[in-house]
């Protein structure tokens, strides 16, 4: 992956949580007390309906009651989404018996190529509770779209293969499926622990 694919990747998941953080700013609300961008109210998500690495269709129904972690990445990713992917493990170990209450989910933004089984035996790598999800080109089209999260397919030098430019940002949601947090995937893993810590909590 460039360099420059890198950074516009970073700005635009940068320009995208000021723009949310900025209108809710506008709206009057207080002061989020999370970590990550409070994006309470954004109503993100709610046209999720893909497939999970097991065949089951899902919809953010099936994980009500429980704090849902969304990520979109790919399985060749060599950077961004194995790191965020260890992150969010570590961000299960800490939380303990807690953990049992968070899902995450890993949609890929590479159909093409990341069958059923190759997103299992990845994403079960960094923890056997973590799911892929994936659909058709237009469900995960759809998928996107509904978290206002950009993808891309960019060819390599050679023109003989192709990487994916995505979104690189952690999407919180509580347990009755609505959207809270947007969170960089450079803040940490204790503030993600704490921003989870607080849905569970309300």
């Amino acid at each position: 992956m460039s360099a420059f694919s890198f950074s516009r990747r970073a700005l635009l998941r940068g320009a995208a949580a000021f723009a949310l953080a900025g209108a809710l700013a506008a709206c009057g609300d207080p002061a989020p007390s999370f970590k990550g961008n409070d994006i309470s109210g954004t109503q993100l998500g709610k046209g999720l309906a893909l497939t999970d690495h097991n065949g089951q269709a899902r919809t953010l129904q099936d994980f009500a009651g429980k704090v849902t972690v969304v990520f979109f990445g790919f399985t060749q990713c060599p950077d961004v989404c194995p790191t965020s992917l260890a992150e969010l493990s570590q961000v299960m170990e800490k939380l303990g018996p807690d953990a049992d209450r968070v899902q995450v989910l890993m949609i890929t933004v590479d159909p093409e190529r990341d069958t059923a089984e190759i997103l299992k035996q990845y994403v079960t790598t960094f923890d056997p509770r973590f799911l892929g999800l994936t659909g058709t080109a237009e469900q995960i089209k759809q998928a996107a779209a509904s978290f206002k999260a950009y993808y891309a397919k960019v060819p390599t030098e050679n023109g003989k293969n192709y990487t994916m430019d995505h979104t690189a940002a952690f999407y919180l949601l509580d347990g009755k499926g609505d959207s809270r947090v947007l969170a960089n995937n450079t803040i940490g893993v204790d503030a993600l622990a704490h921003d989870i810590k607080a849905l569970l909590g309300s």
